[in-house]
């Protein structure tokens, strides 16, 4: 049992780390955009922010182990199989941007406007006021939106164990459900609890630092 935990709990990790990673990396994009060409942007533009705000909307709506099959053929196009936990993380980052690009976005139009017209009035471009002011001052707060993004993606690499992601899921299915284990669902359990939590404290910790 200890062996199957491990090699699990190892596969979990993965997952969720290299999902937030891409999915931040990818989700920086469009939220820059979106806070740009905003109506109360420093480049309104009701087209594009229509478009690219009802894209996010349209696939954060997606249940996850909908979208899990729907992008199968995507999937196996990347990275040459569909099931497994190297599998998994596509979906996952998929799943994983439009939250991100949403929390980043409203993290960055939180700032005060006071302080972008006053960059504006000293001649700052809008590079400079995107990296110097947008970003540094909504850190906190950006910080705050991936830890709620890698606890969901926690969940959501549970869900997708149902479909052959592997990971903690797909052993309290496989070994708890299927197999009537129920030491096997208590433990699996257990660690995504103490994850989740272990995550928030983290992300609390540093969201009261950097504030």
């Amino acid at each position: 049992m200890t062996d199957i935990i491990i090699k699990a709990t190892g596969q979990t990790l993965t997952m969720v780390f290299w999902s937030t990673l891409f999915s931040v990396i990818i989700g920086f994009i469009p939220a820059i955009v979106l806070t740009l060409t905003a109506p109360d942007g420093l480049k309104p533009n009701k087209i594009i922010y229509g478009i690219l705000d009802f894209l996010v909307n349209t696939f954060r709506s997606f249940p996850f182990i909908i979208l899990m099959v729907i992008v199968i053929p995507f999937t196996r196009l990347l990275v040459g199989k569909a099931i497994g936990t190297t599998a998994a993380i596509v979906p996952l980052t998929i799943s994983a941007i439009p939250f991100v690009a949403r929390v980043i976005e409203s993290a960055l139009r939180g700032v005060d406007s006071g302080l972008i017209e006053a960059a504006r009035s000293f001649g700052a471009s809008d590079a400079q006021i995107i990296f110097r002011v947008y970003l540094k001052e909504a850190v906190p707060s950006i910080l705050s939106g991936i830890t709620l993004t890698m606890i969901s993606l926690i969940g959501y690499s549970a869900m997708g164990g149902a479909i052959g992601a592997g990971g903690l899921g797909d052993v309290a299915i496989r070994y708890g459900y299927q197999a009537y284990k129920v030491n096997y669902l208590i433990v699996t359990s257990i660690i995504l609890i103490v994850f989740v939590q272990i995550i928030q404290s983290i992300g609390n910790l540093l969201y009261k630092k950097l504030s």
